[in-house]
């Protein structure tokens, strides 16, 4: 098995248990149904983490399923903000320590509000990235809400 990653130290240290799962990832299909596909759950139980500004909080994270696609009125409505936009994809490792497509929520360089669909909680198990491509955790949706200190949210909308 491959070293462990940042949010796997988080998940350790905190005693939540989770599997590992590592697949052969390509840079154009980085997606959640591809993700969903090489790891053999169903779309809507791969979580993507994506990285955000808000225009009066600044930076923040959201993690949604990966067959939604993210409201960003609701999302700004529940952060205090006017608006949000995601960031540019040339920011995200500055920002958070993690490249496109190897995003987690957990084990971020620096800590940022993180707003994880409501929906989560009742998901077992969700899969979110490991913090590289290719490597996924699985865990308790509710686990994965108490390990990031989530704000749990209504902010998804289906394609």
């Amino acid at each position: 098995m491959s070293a462990k990653t940042n949010a796997c130290r988080i998940l350790d240290a905190l005693h939540i248990s989770y599997t590992l799962h590592e697949y052969d990832w390509d840079e154009d299909q980085l997606d959640a149904y591809t993700v969903a596909d090489k790891v053999g759950l169903p779309a809507d139980q791969i979580y993507k983490t994506l990285v955000l500004r808000g225009d009066k909080t600044g930076i923040m994270m959201a993690c949604i399923p990966g067959d939604a696609e993210l409201n960003l009125k609701s999302l700004a409505q529940a952060s205090g903000n006017k608006k949000v936009e995601m960031v540019a994809v040339k920011e995200i490792q500055a920002l958070t320590g993690y490249i496109r497509g190897g995003v987690s929520p957990l084990g971020t360089k620096k800590k940022y509000p993180f707003y994880l669909a409501s929906a989560a909680t009742s998901v077992n198990p969700v899969s979110i990235s490991a913090g590289r491509r290719g490597l996924q955790i699985f865990l308790k949706g509710e686990d994965l809400a108490a390990a990031s200190e989530a704000i749990l949210v209504d902010i998804t909308s289906h394609s």
